[in-house]
């Protein structure tokens, strides 16, 4: 049995952000950015032009939400501790007894317990997901986010796991 893949791993796919996490139960972060660089990987079968994914589409996909995330602030929406509160005009997050206000324009609400970067490569699969369909179906996606020069967050989608 063949199998077919493609990799897309460019020095252009970056993007800096502010964000912080919890760990631990009651242990919160001070707000602090990284410098992210993202890949993702398919595998799937040939289409009519020999191709898993056109390479452009899928570069022109992650282009574009990396673009989106940069220089803002990456906030949770579904995290058990950390209210965000949004308006037109400012974006409002708390947690215990500490409290971050923010222009609107300059937040990402991602719909993630945390902003860790497991989670947030878990946003862009399913972003990418979304933006190549109908005409692409993976059998398998990877996305990876890198945090720190060489500390990778993963999350993989197979037809034959629950997303």
């Amino acid at each position: 049995m063949e199998r077919y893949h493609v990799r897309l791993e460019k020095e252009s796919l970056v993007f800096s952000a502010a964000h912080f996490i919890t760990f631990n139960g009651n242990i919160c972060e001070r707000i602090h950015g990284h410098n992210y660089r993202v890949r993702a990987e398919v595998r799937g079968p040939l289409d009519e032009n020999s191709y898993v994914v056109d390479f452009i589409a899928m570069r022109d996909s992650l282009h574009t939400i990396v673009a989106e995330w940069d220089h803002h602030v990456l906030l949770p929406t579904e995290h058990s501790q950390i209210q965000v509160v949004a308006n037109a005009e400012e974006v409002e997050a708390r947690f215990e007894d500490r409290r971050w206000v923010f222009p609107r324009g300059d937040c990402i609400l991602l719909p993630v317990k945390n902003t860790t970067a497991e989670l947030l490569a878990k946003c862009i699969g399913q972003r990418l997901l979304l933006d190549l369909a109908p005409a692409f179906q993976p059998d398998w996606l990877r996305v990876e986010v890198d945090e720190n020069f060489g500390q990778w967050g993963g999350w993989e989608y197979s037809e034959n796991i629950s997303t």
